[in-house]
């Protein structure tokens, strides 16, 4: 009978020291975890490393040479709200989420579209925002075209940006042209301009403001967008407390209705224009 309770004994001071140590060695890596986090790292280092391109009117330069636009707001916002300052680290997009793997920046905010193919490679926050691709065309070469189907031939070309959702539309919905993919958005524009391409695919309201900019040379031949997109926040893989964060911040600001107020200024009109070089 001692035996016996000698051996429980035993056994029940194991189970609880394997139980304590595991407990410990759990505790030690939630703090790994927490302090290997993005987020613990933007804290301490003060500054939130924002990988973007330019798109208008998501993101460009003013008169002085400063950065304006929709995702530099929404950057700024989310980094005053983080207690940091942004730092804008402009970047190629055919090679802009190869950097964020890199750690050449903390977080991608340049309107980029949320992909099955992209999500292998990073983690999405919740959508913060809803695109779809247009079509602006060449008043000369385009004539008369209305539809997609306009476009789908052989003897068509569409210009778009080198690595954008732009890109992957053309291919799915006009398959029959020819595509001409350039790193610069003002390169695509200029091809369309001069005659070289039928028309240039980009998100909107970029294609409304190119018609009403260039009117004697440009037109929208579809009324309305041919996709519909969920824009939000791109971060490098298994970092659950930045996600958390950016998803539970995107909520307060939508519902505040923040994020409503800068699309209606943004994307409802040109007012902004003036600030253009």
């Amino acid at each position: 009978m001692t035996r016996s309770r000698t051996f429980f004994m035993t056994v029940a001071a194991l189970i609880l020291g394997l139980a304590m140590t595991a407990t410990a060695l759990a505790a030690d890596l939630r703090q790994q975890l927490v302090e290997q986090s993005t987020l613990e790292q933007v804290l301490q280092r003060g500054t939130l490393r924002v990988g973007m391109s330019t798109f208008v009117p998501w993101a460009m330069k003013d008169k002085t040479g400063e950065l304006i636009g929709f995702e530099i707001d929404v950057a700024k916002r989310l980094a005053q709200d983080m207690g940091v300052k942004a730092e804008f680290v402009p970047t190629k997009w055919s090679g802009i989420i190869p950097a964020l793997l890199t750690g050449k920046f903390d977080i991608i905010i340049g309107g980029m579209g949320i992909r099955p193919d992209r999500s292998i490679k990073v983690n999405f926050s919740i959508p913060y925002d809803y695109s779809g691709m247009s079509i602006v065309a060449n008043r000369e070469k385009a004539a008369g075209f209305k539809t997609l189907e306009d476009f789908n031939r052989k003897d068509i070309v569409i210009a778009a940006r080198i690595g954008t959702t732009a890109a992957t539309a053309s291919k799915t919905y006009m398959p029959e042209a020819t595509l001409r993919l350039f790193d610069d958005e003002s390169q695509a524009i200029q091809e369309v301009l001069n005659g070289r391409a039928h028309a240039f695919v980009t998100s909107k309201p970029t294609p409304a403001f190119l018609a009403l900019k260039y009117p004697e040379k440009l037109f929208l031949p579809l009324k309305d967008t041919f996709t519909r997109e969920p824009i939000g926040f791109a971060i490098r893989k298994g970092d659950v407390d930045f996600l958390n964060f950016l998803d539970s911040w995107i909520r307060v600001v939508d519902a505040e209705g923040w994020l409503a107020e800068k699309r209606q200024y943004w994307f409802a009109n040109r007012d902004w224009e003036t600030q253009l070089q």
